[in-house]
């Protein structure tokens, strides 16, 4: 079987001795032209591409999520957009594994079999869990188990963009008790991942960064700025930090 675009991503960064680096972004900010340009941008720089679906109550986003998440659903955009999105991208970038990002109940409310055709093995299409500091052993053995190719540790109990409650030491020895279970899955860290952070967590096989995205699209545009060539400066940074 054909190895996936994202355990191909993770190799990459194993032999160039760093984490892979994960953007998020929400579809649609704060155009879907503009959103579909930002994201083939990062994709230069950015291992693995997060694509998340705008949500009006997005109760695990902090400020800058949430703030994309409002102007992407103003300006009207809905799931088949999302996907237009994602399959437009796909067209121009076919060696970049894209990841889609949101909440059970928008999934639920479309529907799960018109949200996705069939199971996604079938499909060869990973589904990615997420694990948290509160997931009982039980569970966290289970999703460890079921997982596909990538599994998101949620680094504290916060919304994201939050400055980190603990220390990205404690952050680590948490990561490797998961580790332990099953050295061969590629487990990623999320939340609170900033400049000041990303280099103490290089040890991760990959890094979330979403929130500090979102805010240079919010003061790019703010400054009438050009929402692309800034955060392309973003993620060079960030790239740069663990190298």
């Amino acid at each position: 079987m054909k190895e996936s675009l994202l355990i191909q991503s993770f190799k990459t960064a194993d032999r160039e001795n760093r984490p892979a680096l994960l953007t998020y972004t929400v579809a649609g900010d704060n155009t879907k032209k503009k959103s579909l340009e930002i994201l083939k941008s990062i994709s230069k720089y950015a291992d693995i591409c997060e694509l998340g679906f705008p949500h009006n109550t997005p109760i695990a986003d902090g400020g800058q999520i949430q703030t994309s998440s409002y102007r992407a659903i103003k300006n009207g955009i809905k799931i088949n957009d999302v996907f237009s999105i994602a399959k437009q991208f796909k067209k121009q970038i076919k060696d970049k594994p894209i990841i889609l990002m949101g909440y059970y109940n928008m999934i639920y409310q479309y529907r799960e079999n018109r949200f996705i055709a069939s199971k996604c093995k079938k499909k060869n299409i990973n589904f990615i869990q997420l694990i948290s500091p509160t997931t009982s052993k039980k569970r966290l053995k289970q999703i460890i188990r079921d997982s596909h190719d990538m599994i998101y540790y949620i680094s504290m109990l916060s919304t994201t963009g939050g400055k980190l409650k603990i220390s990205p030491k404690k952050i680590i020895e948490n990561y490797q008790k998961i580790k332990k279970i099953n050295k061969t899955k590629k487990v990623v860290i999320g939340f609170g991942i900033t400049d000041k952070t990303i280099k103490s967590l290089k040890i991760a096989d990959g890094l979330v960064v979403g929130s500090a995205i979102c805010k240079e699209i919010t003061d790019s545009i703010k400054k009438r700025q050009n929402t692309v060539t800034n955060v392309i400066k973003v993620v060079k940074r960030l790239k740069n930090k663990i190298k």
